[in-house]
């Protein structure tokens, strides 16, 4: 009898439990918010239509022009088609933001406010496709970029092993590929050593490519195959979100919200009350208070607003969340001294955006400070969502609704057009006082030469700088691009070296 088999070992194995193997959970979410599906994988059809979109990328994207949106449309197609279910009015309102964003590479040519187009497309993407209602959702939505590779990679890989059927078929399509490879390129050249306007035209047709040009291109297709992939999926396999949300627990009293938030409203009161003349004075408040200057004034209204903004939000939401709204009284209590908190934070908004408008006519208009006053006005509008959402006690639709201002917010920054509009008001700065800064105006991209043309030289030369009219590929037609071509640059190192003057 073996050592295994003895009675002894027998009674032991038998009457000593083994504790169970537990494998190590490695989801990160729960199945009920986001279900892993083991055996799913990607269709046939969306791998092929994202390695198109991905060719499409590669060949297109580049310097801001009608590339972005091709790109864009692709992937947008190839997600519809993924997606099982019908397109809700919520879906196709994406859609069309992301079209949007995605088409300010046509028209501007500012790197920064075409990143943040971009940037901003695939965060509606994310939010959109997660169709959340809740603050939770939203961001868990808009953040799902980079939640998403492990998934993917499984689902794509799952899907990949019946794309080709088999080994020998993708090796028979790689000698297929060489060989026409081989035979484009040698009778190619052959032909353009025989005719010379056939030369001509082929050189115009092949794009130059260098290994860094090459690494580049591989490196944009891998990042558009993926997104593509990544919304696939996202559209096959929804995330639920929302049920991160915890139920709301009324924990307050009506008096033991009452007097600390009424408390707040009255000191809200008194401080627009006794700084009436700072809020609204303007420039003869600068001048009547000593040690005062345009930029302390301008500045100490930007931080206000922003600690205003960050801690009555905070206020707010704590107080909605908590706050009991069983009867008539509790919901009238809740409806008036919120609203005179909001109220009372408009004021603060519109103070900090008038002592923005003081800084910018003295010192001039710049990036930072038309950005900062496009946040301030999207800050003024959640507190106007929330009014609004207080009037019916209702806020399901408010995530979604400040989610829809800040779309706007960038997309209106985008139509307002930032470098010529900044050097539309330069201009008619120097106009007036005879100041300008040609130096900060020539690094503004081409949206800003047809303003600068209005200046005489030699400030027109100097502002307009060394610009360089590089030849563009058609993928790379940009609206703003061509019109500064149009226009000849005249002088304009020598007019810079002559320029003995202040600029500012």
């Amino acid at each position: 009898m073996t050592e295994v088999d003895s009675p002894h070992n027998a009674m032991v194995h038998n009457h000593i439990p083994q504790p169970p193997v537990r494998r190590p959970n490695a989801r990160l979410w729960p199945s009920r918010i986001w279900p892993t599906l083991r055996y799913s994988a990607a269709p046939r059809r969306t791998l092929l239509a994202a390695l198109g979109t991905g060719v499409v990328g590669a060949i297109v994207l580049g310097s801001p022009g009608i590339g972005y949106p091709i790109t864009a449309a692709a992937l947008l197609v190839v997600v519809a088609c993924a997606r099982p279910e019908r397109l809700t009015t919520w879906h196709v309102a994406g859609a069309v933001a992301v079209l949007a964003f995605s088409t300010v590479a046509v028209f501007l040519s500012a790197d920064w406010i075409v990143t943040m187009s971009v940037w901003s497309a695939v965060f509606v993407a994310g939010a959109v496709l997660s169709s959340s209602w809740s603050w939770t959702g939203l961001l868990l939505g808009a953040a799902t970029p980079i939640l998403l590779p492990a998934r993917v990679v499984r689902w794509t890989a799952r899907g990949k092993r019946g794309l080709g059927g088999g080994r020998a078929r993708v090796g028979r399509a790689a000698v297929v590929g060489a060989v026409t490879a081989v035979l484009v390129l040698v009778f190619a050249a052959l032909f353009a050593g025989a005719d010379p306007a056939f030369e001509r035209i082929l050189d115009e047709a092949t794009p130059e490519w260098d290994l860094g040009a090459a690494i580049g291109r591989a490196l944009i297709f891998l990042l558009v195959t993926s997104g593509t992939l990544a919304a696939a999926y996202l559209a096959t396999n929804r995330p639920r979100f929302d049920g991160l949300t915890s139920p709301v627990k009324t924990t307050f009293r009506l008096w033991e919200w009452m007097i600390p938030v009424g408390a707040l409203v009255a000191l809200f009161g008194a401080f627009v009350a006794v700084q009436i003349a700072s809020l609204f004075g303007g420039q003869t408040h600068v001048l009547v208070t000593d040690g005062l200057t345009n930029a302390e004034y301008a500045r100490q209204g930007f931080w206000q607003l922003l600690t205003v903004t960050a801690l009555t939000l905070l206020v707010i939401a704590i107080t909605i969340r908590k706050a009991p709204r069983v009867n008539a009284g509790e919901r009238l209590a809740l409806r008036v001294v919120l609203g005179l908190l909001c109220l009372l934070s408009l004021v603060v908004v519109a103070s900090a955006l008038h002592r923005m408008s003081l800084y910018e006519q003295q010192y001039g208009y710049t990036t930072l400070r038309l950005f900062v006053t496009a946040v301030e006005l999207l800050l003024g509008s959640v507190f106007l969502l929330i009014m609004a959402s207080g009037i019916r006690m209702s806020d399901r639709w408010l995530p979604r609704a400040v989610g829809v201002a800040a779309v706007l917010t960038v997309l209106g920054l985008a139509v307002l057009n930032p470098d010529a509009y900044i050097a539309r008001h330069n201009v008619e700065r120097f106009e007036d006082t005879g100041k300008i800064d040609t130096s900060y105006l020539s690094e503004l991209s081409s949206d800003a030469v047809p303003e600068l043309e209005r200046l005489p030289e030699p400030y027109r030369s100097c502002a307009l700088g060394n610009r360089h009219d590089d030849d563009r590929q058609w993928f790379e037609y940009n609206v703003s691009e061509s019109r500064a071509r149009a226009i000849e640059p005249r002088m304009r190192a020598q007019a810079c070296s002559r320029l003995g003057v202040s600029v500012r």
